[in-house]
């Protein structure tokens, strides 16, 4: 750590505190899916007392309205927890936006509940890595750089949601409100096991296309009816044939249909597409609504779209590779390897790049096999990656840019 000012050592020796384990395994042990309210809710005290620790207001959100369509088309409300907002120094010069989230992809109900030490420097659990581990990451960190002699000259936004994982459809506004004017972004998503960051991603859009067609007897007036199941199976094979170079589409469900002997008039396609850049989203909207247009025509159906693309495409633009170079030298002072691909996931990183503002989404713990009953952390990446956000950070802090 030769590369590193007293200052910077100061700082690292701060961020590897033994209480970021601590704080992961406990937050770990709450079940907090996307859908069980009461364990978000939870999450939000244990994450509002920890955070509490750092200076500032901090305060809980309320969800935005979301909705959802069913399997038989109706449109309802979705309720989602509150997201947890920090803002440090509001007044400052130059203002960073640390991101994570409380939620997991794992119901009330999953099977995979324990957080247990796997004997080989790894701990499993849901949630552990993605991103349990991550928020002690950025605690920890921020945390060492309020104990330096330059606090007072970064401010900062803190937001933990409660939707990350089923697109931040109820706080993608809040991302938006707090990524203007900041000068840079870090996200706690994990690092892959070998600390590769993510660099590009593509983007996401994710679509439940209604179809209303007529019932009818199957037998005695078939003719008097109109098949939604058929028209939604049209429409699917249309926009398969969407797919092209950085466009992939990805039909997922059809729900619809019933008894034999009726006609079905109700069906739900749900399909996803993932396009690598703005012109691809373009396309991807062409040809929705051709589709849309000629099924409706030749089936003589009524048909309703439903969804966005939630996750916009995120390059790696000038800011972003001199975030990236940054990340890479404070790696260099610690001895941390700074290696970046890109990817197909999609995260928070994609909103906030979307408002301007150099991110690195990946800045959490190492680990893997996240979204699974095998998901990991490796426990000597917390101080590890706490040090690189601090040194980061007061890097920036100095210089008031990236």
């Amino acid at each position: 750590m030769a590369g590193l000012t007293t200052m910077e050592r100061d700082a690292v020796a701060r961020a590897g505190g033994a209480s970021m384990l601590d704080q992961a395994m406990r937050w770990s042990a709450v079940n907090s899916g996307t859908g069980n309210l009461a364990g978000l809710a939870e999450m939000a005290v244990l994450l509002g007392d920890a955070f509490s620790a750092l200076p500032g207001e901090l305060s809980l959100v309320e969800p935005a309205p979301a909705e959802r369509v069913e399997a038989d088309g109706r449109v309802v409300a979705v309720e989602h927890g509150r997201h947890l907002r920090l803002s440090v120094r509001p007044g400052a010069r130059s203002r960073m936006l640390f991101t994570g989230h409380m939620d997991t992809v794992y119901p009330a109900d999953h099977a995979f509940r324990e957080v247990t030490d796997r004997g080989d420097g790894t701990i499993g659990g849901p949630g552990t890595a993605d991103m349990k581990g991550g928020l002690a990451v950025m605690l920890a960190a921020l945390g060492a750089v309020e104990a330096s002699p330059i606090a007072a000259r970064i401010g900062y936004d803190v937001m933990i949601n409660s939707d990350e994982e089923t697109g931040s459809l109820s706080s993608a506004a809040l991302i938006a409100e707090l990524a203007r004017g900041k000068v840079a972004a870090l996200t706690y998503e994990p690092a892959l096991p070998d600390g590769t960051l993510a660099g590009a991603r593509g983007g996401t859009g994710n679509f439940s296309i209604v179809v209303e067609g007529r019932a009818a007897h199957a037998g005695r007036d078939p003719e008097d009816g109109r098949n939604a199941l058929v028209a939604a199976a049209d429409l699917t094979m249309r926009l398969a044939a969407a797919k092209s170079a950085g466009l992939t589409v990805n039909p997922a469900r059809i729900d619809g249909g019933g008894p034999n002997n009726v006609v079905p008039p109700h069906a739900v396609l749900r399909v996803n597409f993932r396009p690598a850049d703005t012109d691809a989203i373009a396309r991807a909207r062409a040809a929705i609504d051709r589709a849309v247009a000629e099924v409706a025509r030749d089936h003589d159906v009524t048909v309703r779209v439903h969804g966005a693309f939630n996750r916009p495409p995120k390059p790696v633009d000038a800011g972003a590779a001199r975030l990236f170079a940054l990340v890479g030298e404070a790696g260099g002072a610690l001895g941390i390897p700074i290696a970046a691909r890109a990817t197909g996931g999609v995260c928070d990183g994609n909103n906030i790049a979307a408002a301007g503002v150099p991110v690195i989404d990946t800045m959490g713990v190492r680990g893997g096999a996240i979204h699974s009953a095998d998901e990991f952390m490796i426990v000597e990446s917390l101080a590890e990656r706490a040090a690189l956000s601090a040194v980061t950070v007061l890097r920036i802090a100095e210089r008031g840019r990236v």
